[in-house]
Protein backbone atom coordinates (compact mmCIF):
# COMPACT_ATOMS: atom_id res chain seq x y z
CA UNK A 1 0.00 0.00 0.00
CA UNK A 2 3.08 2.23 0.68
CA UNK A 3 4.31 2.00 -2.84
CA UNK A 4 0.71 3.09 -4.06
CA UNK A 5 0.49 6.46 -2.08
CA UNK A 6 3.82 7.13 -3.49
CA UNK A 7 2.91 6.50 -7.28
CA UNK A 8 -0.41 8.51 -6.15
CA UNK A 9 -0.82 12.28 -7.67
CA UNK A 10 -1.68 14.50 -4.78
CA UNK A 11 -3.48 16.75 -7.22
CA UNK A 12 -6.63 16.49 -8.79
CA UNK A 13 -6.77 15.21 -12.70
CA UNK A 14 -9.22 15.46 -15.43
CA UNK A 15 -10.23 11.92 -15.45
CA UNK A 16 -12.40 10.33 -18.87
CA UNK A 17 -15.54 9.24 -17.21
CA UNK A 18 -16.19 6.16 -20.29
CA UNK A 19 -13.35 4.89 -18.65
CA UNK A 20 -13.96 4.24 -15.30
CA UNK A 21 -17.57 2.46 -16.44
CA UNK A 22 -15.68 0.24 -19.09
CA UNK A 23 -14.89 -2.41 -16.32
CA UNK A 24 -18.14 -2.63 -14.06
CA UNK A 25 -20.41 -1.58 -16.92
CA UNK A 26 -22.51 1.27 -15.13
CA UNK A 27 -20.33 4.82 -13.78
CA UNK A 28 -22.73 4.84 -10.80
CA UNK A 29 -21.46 1.10 -9.66
CA UNK A 30 -17.98 2.21 -10.32
CA UNK A 31 -18.37 5.22 -8.26
CA UNK A 32 -19.92 2.93 -5.33
CA UNK A 33 -17.35 1.01 -5.49
CA UNK A 34 -14.81 3.62 -5.24
CA UNK A 35 -16.35 5.21 -2.52
CA UNK A 36 -16.04 2.04 -0.11
CA UNK A 37 -12.75 1.46 -1.16
CA UNK A 38 -12.04 5.07 -0.36
CA UNK A 39 -13.41 4.68 2.85
CA UNK A 40 -11.49 1.45 3.98
CA UNK A 41 -8.47 3.44 3.14
CA UNK A 42 -9.42 6.15 5.46
CA UNK A 43 -10.23 3.66 7.73
CA UNK A 44 -6.44 2.15 8.01
CA UNK A 45 -4.88 5.51 7.53
CA UNK A 46 -7.07 6.86 10.86
CA UNK A 47 -5.75 3.57 12.85
CA UNK A 48 -2.24 4.01 11.56
CA UNK A 49 -1.92 7.67 12.87
CA UNK A 50 -3.71 7.14 15.99
CA UNK A 51 -1.30 4.17 16.89
CA UNK A 52 1.83 6.33 16.03
CA UNK A 53 0.47 8.91 18.16
CA UNK A 54 -0.07 6.63 21.02
CA UNK A 55 3.32 6.03 21.11
CA UNK A 56 4.00 9.36 22.28
CA UNK A 57 0.81 10.22 24.51
CA UNK A 58 1.25 10.53 28.07
CA UNK A 59 -0.92 8.98 31.11
CA UNK A 60 -1.01 12.21 33.27
CA UNK A 61 -1.57 14.71 30.47
CA UNK A 62 -3.84 17.76 32.13
CA UNK A 63 -4.88 20.58 30.37
CA UNK A 64 -2.49 22.98 31.55
CA UNK A 65 0.33 20.65 30.84
CA UNK A 66 0.15 21.17 26.83
CA UNK A 67 3.40 20.89 24.84
CA UNK A 68 4.59 20.28 21.27
CA UNK A 69 5.97 17.06 20.82
CA UNK A 70 8.08 17.67 17.44
CA UNK A 71 8.26 14.18 16.12
CA UNK A 72 4.27 13.88 16.72
CA UNK A 73 4.26 17.29 14.50
CA UNK A 74 6.05 15.36 11.83
CA UNK A 75 3.91 12.37 12.20
CA UNK A 76 0.38 14.81 11.60
CA UNK A 77 2.35 16.83 8.79
CA UNK A 78 3.51 13.61 6.89
CA UNK A 79 -0.43 12.46 7.05
CA UNK A 80 -1.25 15.54 5.90
CA UNK A 81 0.61 15.76 2.64
CA UNK A 82 -0.47 12.05 1.71
CA UNK A 83 -2.55 11.57 -1.05
CA UNK A 84 -6.61 11.54 -0.09
CA UNK A 85 -8.10 8.16 -0.01
CA UNK A 86 -10.22 8.95 -2.79
CA UNK A 87 -6.96 9.37 -5.64
CA UNK A 88 -5.72 6.18 -3.85
CA UNK A 89 -8.55 4.09 -4.78
CA UNK A 90 -9.00 5.79 -8.18
CA UNK A 91 -5.61 5.15 -8.67
CA UNK A 92 -5.97 1.55 -7.82
CA UNK A 93 -8.93 1.06 -10.01
CA UNK A 94 -7.88 2.42 -12.99
CA UNK A 95 -4.81 -0.16 -12.27
CA UNK A 96 -6.73 -3.38 -12.13
CA UNK A 97 -5.50 -3.94 -8.42
CA UNK A 98 -8.87 -3.69 -6.94
CA UNK A 99 -11.29 -6.41 -6.57
CA UNK A 100 -14.56 -6.11 -6.08
CA UNK A 101 -18.01 -7.71 -7.09
CA UNK A 102 -22.03 -7.43 -7.27
CA UNK A 103 -23.77 -9.68 -5.45
CA UNK A 104 -27.11 -8.28 -7.51
CA UNK A 105 -25.26 -8.99 -10.70
CA UNK A 106 -24.36 -12.59 -9.41
CA UNK A 107 -27.99 -13.51 -8.54
CA UNK A 108 -28.96 -12.43 -11.24
CA UNK A 109 -26.63 -14.38 -13.09
CA UNK A 110 -27.26 -17.14 -11.09
CA UNK A 111 -31.13 -17.41 -11.69
CA UNK A 112 -30.66 -16.81 -15.24
CA UNK A 113 -27.99 -19.87 -15.36
CA UNK A 114 -30.76 -22.05 -13.37
CA UNK A 115 -33.63 -21.07 -15.56
CA UNK A 116 -31.74 -22.14 -18.31
CA UNK A 117 -30.75 -25.55 -17.08
CA UNK A 118 -34.29 -25.75 -16.22
CA UNK A 119 -35.64 -25.31 -19.74
CA UNK A 120 -33.21 -27.80 -21.08
CA UNK A 121 -34.31 -30.57 -18.49
CA UNK A 122 -38.35 -29.96 -19.44
CA UNK A 123 -37.23 -29.57 -22.97
CA UNK A 124 -35.82 -33.16 -22.79
CA UNK A 125 -38.38 -34.57 -20.76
Amino acid sequence: MEDIKKKTPNTTITRNTAEFSQMTGNIYETVAVLTKRANQIAIEEKKELHHKIEEFSNSNDGLDEYYENREQIDIVRRFEQMPKPTLIATEEYLNHELYYRNPAKEDQAQQKMEAMENAVIASQA
